[in-house]
């Protein structure tokens, strides 16, 4: 059965366009018939620990002798690697938070970018994400396109873009909104509109993406 793990990041709990455009995504999927499967974490509501030890960034088979884990840690790790593994596709929302990932998506990525485990570090064959999907939603309270005053700011997306693209071997496919912050920002009052058609564009990408991918 075709299966999604849809990952929330969002500390705005009604307002936000990463979690709207997810959401458009995700039920688009599930239309598709009850063998289109879901896997939900939201990780502002039920943040996960960061890593207890430096040892879980490796493969248990690369910690150097000295290194321990607690089983419960590892435990936990196997956990997000699992939900991970049984996915066809991944969905995250990632909201742009001082030009760079929110915090609680960080410690997901710090959990799942394992070397010898999740990407190849040696001789053995460690990707067993490549070739999936991978659809990243962003959303930022400025802009940061070509052109703009703070073009080159955005340490959101190249970020996602290597770790799930060139460490994982993923196929990222990227959806954006911008200027998230138009309505409250006077300075930016006059991009409402140009903000409103992003977002509307971003909603009918998801979905559009939602039933083919």
């Amino acid at each position: 059965m075709p299966h999604l793990l849809h990952l929330d990041s969002s500390a705005d709990l009604t307002g936000s366009r990463s979690r709207a455009i997810t959401a458009a995504f995700a039920k688009s999927w599930a239309s598709r018939g009850d063998d289109h499967t879901i896997t939900y974490r939201d990780l502002h509501t039920e943040p996960l620990p960061r890593l207890s030890t430096p040892a879980l960034h490796w493969a248990p088979r690369l910690r150097r002798p000295d290194e321990t884990v607690e089983p419960q840690d590892e435990a936990l790790q196997q956990l997000i690697l699992d939900e991970l593994f049984a996915a066809d596709v991944l969905l995250v929302g990632a909201p742009m938070y001082n030009y760079s990932l929110a915090s609680t998506l960080k410690t997901w990525i710090d959990y799942v970018h394992v070397p010898g485990t999740t990407l190849t570090f040696d001789d053995v064959p460690s990707q067993p994400m490549a070739g999936r999907r991978a659809v990243v939603v962003t959303s930022a309270g400025g802009s940061y396109v070509e052109g703009s005053p703070t073009h080159g700011w955005d340490h959101l997306t190249p970020v996602l873009q290597i770790v799930l693209g060139t460490a994982l071997g993923m196929e990222v496919t990227v959806i954006s909104t911008e200027l998230t912050l138009a309505p409250r920002i006077p300075d930016l009052a006059p991009q409402i509109p140009y903000s409103e058609s992003l977002l509307t564009a971003a909603m009918e990408r998801a979905a559009e993406l939602g039933a083919t991918v």
